[in-house]
């Protein structure tokens, strides 16, 4: 999954992103409310929000974000533990929120739970066919073999997985595999698309190109 962390204490934001990455999130991360409203039209699966912000408030973040139409699941992270504030938070639109001091492990999962439930999918992997696909972890097996996905490539594969017949456009999938701080090269998604392919090869489903279009996994 695709993450924006807004958090204005670099040596927090700095070990959340450290964090969230060794857990196979792709990861984004900026400073200010304003930074962050101008980063939330990317196609993120959840916003990770401090409340206290140097220039707008997380709250008042909050508040444009929903105003806009924006729906992204939303977590807020505050050092405030009154009462008031926490349903404050929640009745802008928030859909989780977490205290200062908190284990990067419980925002972890909390983080894998507002996504599943972003995509109406609570299970915890995907099938289709011969494979499976984890969604809390990196892994992923055909059969009884496991495919040995690097964390780009475990990314990939669960969209396509998670929307099994559709096409999925490269736009989304160089949207949510790739953060802005990666080069990206004019064949990076093809390069990741052809790995994959060759790890779900012979027992796997297959991945089709549409060319304009994108990618689509073909059902079982």
């Amino acid at each position: 999954m695709r993450i924006l962390v807004v958090e204005d204490d670099k040596a927090l934001g700095r070990g959340v992103v450290a964090f969230l990455k060794s857990e196979g999130f792709t990861v984004d991360w900026v400073q200010t409310g304003e930074s962050a409203l101008d980063e939330s039209s990317e196609p993120y699966a959840v916003i990770v929000l401090d409340v206290g912000l140097p220039d707008v408030s997380g709250f008042e973040v909050l508040a444009q974000l929903r105003r806009a139409g924006n729906r992204t699941p939303l977590l807020l992270l505050t050092a405030r533990d009154a009462l008031k504030d926490r349903i404050t938070g929640l009745d802008l639109g928030a859909d989780d929120y977490m205290l200062k001091p908190f284990e990067p492990e419980e925002l972890a999962a909390r983080l894998r739970a507002l996504g599943r439930r972003r995509g109406g999918d609570p299970s915890p992997s995907v099938t289709v066919g011969n494979l499976v696909v984890e969604r809390n972890s990196a892994r992923a097996r055909v059969l009884d073999r496991d495919l040995a996905l690097r964390r780009r490539e475990h990314t990939l594969l669960l969209i396509l997985a998670s929307n099994v017949g559709k096409v999925v456009p490269r736009t989304r999938l160089t949207g949510e595999i790739f953060g802005h701080d990666d080069e990206i090269g004019p064949n990076a998604l093809d390069l990741y698309v052809g790995r994959v392919r060759r790890k779900l090869e012979p027992d796997g489903p297959r991945i089709l190109t549409l060319r304009g279009q994108g990618y689509v996994l073909e059902t079982a």
